[in-house]
């Protein structure tokens, strides 16, 4: 029989529906094998050109290299058709009950290494973990320019998840407000540590090493679980075991293990259900000048973490009318698959 639970944290319902279970077989390529590479044609995140992309702001390179040139190890370029632009955020006008504002933002691209047939997963763990420290070093940066109150770090991988380059990259988009998805749980996490005394993620990564059903890798710095309300097959969440609202506070001992969590993570997903398509997002608290006067709380309330979610079912219209997500794999064995690989 299906079940109905409930997103802690977010308030959030989802179905977990049992009598559509799948296995992991059932998501992969007919054949059993993992799913094809996608054609490569001209692609301008290639070593070698580039000139194609709009002049780097950043880049890890070997000593002497010039920017924009062959020499780079991750590559930073602003996104050459943005969401958003750079600027100083106007007034918000209003038109009666509407208000809008100028697309005053930041949207830049993080090109996580030369080789375009190498994915986050392929690469060598002190690569992942330079990946990851261009990362905070951009949120970092972006940050200094205070109007920005939220950084977004995203990856999509695959054609299905959004990306239009297959050359593996992550992107980043700074916004002049904060999300809703980030107030719901901020606001979410205040609420609980109230009832609870302690942060309400500290309390879910307690009770899951605990239980055990769900939790899929637990190492001395995080921990990454299957979500008990999990919205898509094979979901999974990365958590910091030490406390923190701020992803740019992960110091260099952690962001190691981070990559080598990550490495195994992404490996698992692959050999489970066959390389699937997949979105990365960053959740962690807003520009700390606005965090710290605005929820003044937030250091005790709010830990950053990561999710991932597979792009293996489609959100049709009752999702989109409900707010419900439906899940076809329960995360427990979701979780039991991933242990597995």
């Amino acid at each position: 029989m299906s079940e109905l639970r409930k997103d802690l944290v977010s308030g959030r319902w989802v179905i977990i529906a049992t009598e559509r279970s799948k296995r992991p077989d059932d998501f992969r390529p007919s054949d059993g094998t993992a799913r094809p590479a996608e054609p490569v044609g001209f692609c301008p995140f290639c070593e070698g050109n580039e000139t194609k992309t709009p002049p780097e702001v950043f880049a890890l390179r070997t000593a002497g290299t010039a920017p924009d040139s062959p020499g780079w190890k991750v590559r930073v370029v602003p996104n050459k058709f943005p969401a958003l632009n750079r600027g100083t955020p106007p007034p918000k006008p209003t038109g009666g009950v509407f208000q809008s504002m100028e697309g005053v933002g930041v949207h830049e691209v993080v090109i996580e290494n030369p080789d375009h047939g190498f994915e986050l997963s392929d690469l060598p763990v002190p690569h992942i973990r330079d990946v990851f420290r261009v990362f905070q070093l951009r949120i970092k940066a972006i940050e200094q320019e205070l109007h920005y109150q939220y950084v977004q770090l995203f990856k999509n991988k695959g054609k299905e998840a959004g990306a239009s380059l297959s050359h593996p990259h992550s992107q980043i988009v700074a916004t002049p407000i904060v999300p809703k998805r980030v107030k719901e749980e901020i606001y979410g996490g205040d609420r609980l540590f109230r009832n609870f005394k302690e942060c309400a993620f500290c309390r879910i990564l307690r009770e899951e090493a605990a239980a055990g059903a769900r939790q899929i890798i637990l190492n001395r710095h995080f921990s990454v679980v299957a979500p008990y309300a999990s919205r898509f097959p094979f979901e999974m969440a990365v958590y910091p075991l030490r406390h923190s609202p701020f992803f740019t506070d992960v110091d260099d001992a952690e962001l190691l293990i981070l990559a080598e969590t990550m490495k195994q993570v992404l490996a698992r997903l692959k050999e489970t259900i066959g390389d699937p398509p997949y979105n990365m997002v960053l959740h962690h608290a807003p520009n700390p000048s606005l965090s710290l006067e605005g929820w003044p709380e937030i250091d005790r309330n709010y830990h950053w973490h990561l999710e991932i979610f597979p792009i293996l079912t489609k959100v049709a219209g009752f999702e989109w009318g409900t707010g419900f997500y439906i899940n076809p794999v329960p995360p427990e064995t979701a979780a039991q698959f991933l242990r597995r690989s």
